[in-house]
């Protein structure tokens, strides 16, 4: 059966709130604003990095918060420009999507930093997407952010 007009605006409208999601994140970042980051996180949300030797997982409001309030005083400052952002909307309130990133430093005259891709997870609450869960993974990184050489 063929969807009905409404269930079309409907699912464009969760389209666009979802590839929203990165591009305020990113916003967030540029601008130092770790509440603003946080927010876009669902209470239970997590942040996962991971590299080719190991795995780092931030999960929960507190620790969102401390991941991202070292990344000013970390040796590298990102500032993150995502392309080619893919959405699949799974249903009842669920989404996955992805998103490939490229990392300028801020420290050091926006040099190139490095490349990877986000996998997220996504979750409707009320009238509102979070993301339930945003995996980084490195393609190529000359540091990770967050961390001292």
């Amino acid at each position: 059966m063929a969807k009905s007009i409404e269930q079309i605006v409907l699912e464009l409208a969760d389209r666009d709130a979802i590839r929203e999601l990165p591009i305020k994140y990113c916003d967030c970042v540029w601008r130092n604003d770790v509440a603003g980051i946080v927010d876009l996180f669902a209470n239970d949300g997590a942040f996962i990095t991971k590299g080719r030797k190991r795995e780092h997982r931030a999960e929960g409001r507190d620790a969102l918060l401390k991941l991202y309030g070292g990344l000013t005083s970390a040796d590298i400052t990102p500032r993150p420009y995502i392309h080619n952002h893919v959405v699949e909307l799974k249903g009842s309130g669920q989404a996955s999507g992805r998103c490939y990133v490229e990392i300028r430093d801020a420290k050091k005259n926006f040099q190139w930093g490095g490349s990877g891709f986000y996998e997220d997870e996504y979750v409707k609450h009320g009238d509102h997407w979070k993301f339930k869960s945003r995996t980084f993974q490195a393609a190529h990184m000359e540091q990770m952010p967050g961390r001292r050489a």
